[in-house]
């Protein structure tokens, strides 16, 4: 009977073979990072370290594009006729995560905490303002279900019903189609009373 190989560890003591694979086997696997989420962190770390203004700005653009990818959720379940909001980012010397044309997530002075804006006809209203993503996220949130809820009593109180794109652009068609068979038909109706009123001239 054979014996089973010996491999030399790296303390000196001889060890069973099977056993290093063993150990990695048992090993906790950790789910990998994403190459985009990795980007961001490291472009914020970077900034973090060298406080260069380009550098800050990157970062806060990385925490907007982090925001941004969090609400993606919220901005899935708007039906598609609501066309109400405008998500997007904005560069310039104030980054901006936009939600509508008057509300806005911008980074304070400090680059770490997000602040939720409204324009108002006072002036910038703060709705929320926190270092952490989750509770902007919930503010962001609330804010889209609002503007929902005004949205739906305006549509009530003016009485207009609202159609899908689709099916305006059924309505459409079907218009159309009707109105060439309305001209066509009037154009033989002329046509036919022309001749009938021929044929009588020409009866002696």
């Amino acid at each position: 009977m054979s014996e089973r190989p010996h491999l030399i560890a790296s303390n000196g003591e001889p060890t069973e073979a099977g056993t290093m694979s063993d150990d990695k086997a048992g090993l906790p696997k950790s789910e990998p990072l994403r190459l985009r989420e990795a980007l961001r962190e490291a472009r914020i770390e970077s900034a973090e370290r060298t406080a260069v203004f380009h550098d800050l700005q990157d970062a806060e653009l990385a925490r907007l594009e982090q925001l941004n990818d969090a609400i993606a959720p919220v901005f899935a379940e708007i039906p598609p006729n609501v066309e109400i909001f405008d998500r997007g980012i904005t560069r310039g010397d104030t980054p901006r995560l936009w939600i509508d044309l008057i509300a806005y997530v911008v980074m304070d002075r400090d680059h770490r905490i997000y602040r939720f804006i409204q324009d108002t006809r006072n002036g910038p209203k703060i709705l929320a303002e926190s270092t952490s993503i989750r509770e902007i996220v919930e503010a962001v949130t609330r804010y889209v279900a609002r503007r929902l809820v005004e949205r739906e009593r305006a549509l009530a109180t003016s009485g207009e019903v609202v159609i899908p794109a689709r099916a305006k652009r059924r309505g459409g068609t079907w218009r159309w189609l009707r109105y060439v068979v309305f001209v066509v038909a009037l154009a033989v109706i002329g046509v036919l009373i022309a001749a009938w009123i021929a044929a009588g001239k020409l009866v002696p």
